[in-house]
């Protein structure tokens, strides 16, 4: 490892590392120094996720009314609640529909409600800046408590030499997309050499996603955007879902609004205090709507699988905000935090109240450092911006994170927590590293990479197969290509190749 670090020209204190057998420190270099993990940031998220929110935890959505069913019409609105629920996707949200459908119901008489507000602030995308120069790439959603399909638009895009044509996944309602690229002579595979950010154009209540740059002559690629407004997407999505199964809204699509939701959450926690403590508190937007239809995502277990095999952001993103909304429930697999706790977080965050998390990342961040506190990890120097790792400003010291790691060896979900790592040569973001290695097959690690930065974490088994924890982070300009991964690698294949003894 120190070799190939000084054939980089990287020096020895832009790369911290831990190997830890048990009690005994076989590998420490700048171990106490803060650095950006990347998305090696997803192993505190995801342990502390199944610690505080357990197996059994569901994210759900809602549909709803403030009005009856008359007939075959809807009289009232028809609110979609968003849950964090992580499977919200295009067959789910028609299954939701046909339940509806199933009730007897053709037409909504009022307006197609939208209910984000279970994160606050509900909007977290909201003039934020791209994170780099693809900010339509679907490791760049930021998610929210209605994130409807990831809000990712598919196209295929087929070109046969002369002619390029466009179709669209799924179907929404009054949005075209147009092919405006350039085809040239290129490499399929490299389809993207040319291609430029996709922009909107609105005329009228039609939408046009218009598609920029070059593309080969003879091709045939499928590609996600996420390039539309959620609200535009959500209300597209779900009126064209809704004509399909022959149904009808009458109204407008409109979003709550923050001083009803506010207002709702005032009554709702009058409601629990007389009630008493332990009555789960009515649902929001209003204690007189009911519930016509429901999903609920995979248990949390499976959902962590998929987040850290792919090393998925918007997953990871959704499961710290959910640490800071959301509570088990043994019967609804979730539910939300008390009324009277929500409204004080909305309060502090429009007041001097500094004793409450006036956001629900705040509350998250709370939550994993009280975790962090139980545990007897040292939290000081931890960074946290929204706990995926896909982020320039988050950091953890290698030794904390090998703490975290630790601390995963006496959980109770300890088989549920290494199941969802990568297998070394096998599956996710290590299938093609270390094939050559005795860690192949052996080693669970996550991998995390942005420019400049290179990390991995987790259990690799030595050669008397031994669990160690490894953790390798890699700061530094000439960390990329294919150099950084080089390191950190090396001292995964040592781990594993060593026994009692051994010394690097």
């Amino acid at each position: 490892m120190a070799k190939l670090a000084l054939a980089a020209g990287i020096p020895e204190d832009a790369i911290g590392a831990v190997v830890l057998r048990g009690d005994t420190i076989l590998v420490s270099n700048a171990a106490d120094t803060a650095m950006n993990p990347a998305s090696t940031m997803k192993v505190v998220t995801t342990l502390v996720g199944l610690e505080q929110l357990g197996p059994a935890f569901r994210g759900r959505t809602e549909l709803r009314s403030n009005g009856s069913i008359v007939g075959n019409v809807l009289k009232g609105d028809l609110i979609l609640r968003g849950g964090a629920d992580m499977d919200l996707n295009a067959d789910a949200l028609t299954h939701l529909l046909e339940r509806l459908r199933s009730l007897g119901v053709r037409k909504v008489a009022g307006d197609l409600v939208l209910d984000r507000q279970l994160f606050q602030p509900a909007r977290p995308d909201t003039g934020l800046p791209p994170f780099d120069e693809a900010p339509e790439a679907y490791y760049n959603v930021i998610p929210d408590a209605l994130l409807l399909n990831m809000n990712m638009l598919y196209v295929e895009l087929a070109a046969n030499g002369r002619t390029l044509t466009a179709s669209m996944l799924p179907e929404l309602d009054k949005v075209d997309v147009k092919p405006a690229l350039t085809l040239v002579d290129g490499d399929c595979t490299k389809w993207d050499a040319g291609w430029q950010p996709p922009t909107v154009e609105r005329r009228g209540a039609r939408l046009t996603v218009v598609l920029h740059g070059t593309f080969p002559r003879h091709c045939r690629k499928n590609v996600g955007l996420n390039v539309l407004d959620r609200d535009d997407y959500a209300d597209r999505l779900v009126r064209a879902t809704w004509q399909r199964l022959g149904g009808t809204i009458a109204g407008k699509t409109r979003t709550v609004d923050l001083a009803t939701y506010t207002s709702t959450l005032a009554a709702s926690a009058v409601a629990q205090g007389a009630l008493g403590s332990d009555t789960p508190p009515p649902a929001t937007p209003a204690e007189q709507t009911t519930l016509l239809a429901e999903h609920v995502s995979r248990a949390l277990p499976e959902l962590v699988r998929d987040m850290l095999k792919t090393s998925d952001n918007a997953l990871a993103r959704t499961l710290f905000l959910s640490l800071g909304s959301l509570q088990p429930d043994p019967l609804l697999g979730s539910r939300p935090l008390p009324a009277g706790e929500r409204l004080a977080m909305l309060m502090a965050a429009h007041g001097p109240d500094k004793t409450v998390p006036a956001t629900t990342a705040a509350r998250a961040e709370q939550a994993i450092r009280q975790w962090l506190k139980e545990q007897q990890i040292d939290g000081n120097g931890i960074v946290f911006e929204n706990g995926s790792g896909l982020s320039r400003t988050e950091r953890i010291r290698p030794v904390q994170l090998a703490a975290v790691l630790r601390a995963g060896q006496t959980s109770p979900w300890l088989p549920e927590f290494q199941a969802s790592l990568p297998i070394a040569a096998i599956d996710g973001t290590m299938r093609k590293r270390l094939k050559d290695s005795p860690a192949a097959g052996r080693a669970r690690i996550k991998t995390g990479t942005l420019n400049g930065v290179v990390a991995v974490a987790g259990y690799v088994p030595d050669a008397n197969g031994e669990e160690c924890i490894v953790v390798a982070i890699v700061n530094h300009e000439r960390a990329g290509n294919g150099v950084g991964r080089g390191i950190v690698d090396a001292l995964i294949d040592w781990t594993a190749s060593s026994s009692a003894g051994s010394a690097m």
